[in-house]
């Protein structure tokens, strides 16, 4: 079987604009807003370079009607949150709010998380300080910077999301210096 691969790649001006190519198409991204880096470390805002599997998609049932995936899917609830706190034992891992740790918020309002990919970086285990909430997930309207995750416009991540295999993989890539 093949994976499916959804390859970030920089295109400038700003650190944070890029081009995802999946399947012969190009689709307009944002990545995190120090670039991609090959040292992630938590709170750099950077991508980390390399190919990540897709483990699970978590979605607002309550916005939209999840089509027909390959993916494991879950509904996200209000209580949902996610450990970026390195010193914690639940580092990089989905919490129940309320969380005395440092933890970001899966239950958005701003609509980024309407759909959110969690990746295969820095999971197994997790090594505190390398890095935590790597997605896929919804980009800002104006595509601008994510923490260090892969946003599309809503429509090309489920239209990518209903196109993969099981075995798929987000790939943060640089291109080589213009000679």
């Amino acid at each position: 079987m093949t994976t499916d691969l959804l390859i970030a790649t920089p295109t400038g001006p700003e650190p944070w604009a890029a081009t995802m190519r999946f399947r012969g198409g190009d689709f307009r991204a944002a990545i995190g807003r120090s670039g991609i880096t090959a040292d992630k470390r938590e709170g750099d805002g950077a991508s980390p370079l390399g190919a990540w599997p897709m483990r699970r998609l978590h979605y607002r049932a309550d916005r939209l009607i999840l089509p027909a995936i390959a993916l494991p899917a879950r509904a996200i609830r209000p209580e949902d949150g996610w450990c970026d706190d390195p010193a914690h034992r639940d580092y990089n891992r989905l919490v129940r709010r309320p969380f005395a740790a440092s933890h970001e918020k899966m239950w958005r309002e701003d609509g980024l998380y309407d759909l959110v990919v969690e990746l295969g970086y820095n999971d197994d285990p997790p090594v505190p300080g390398r890095g935590s909430a790597i997605f896929l997930h919804v980009a800002r309207p104006d595509f601008g910077p994510t923490a260090g995750c892969l946003a599309l416009a809503k429509a090309d991540l489920l239209d990518a999301l209903t196109a993969i295999g099981p075995d798929a993989a987000v790939v943060f890539e640089r291109l080589p210096p213009a000679t």
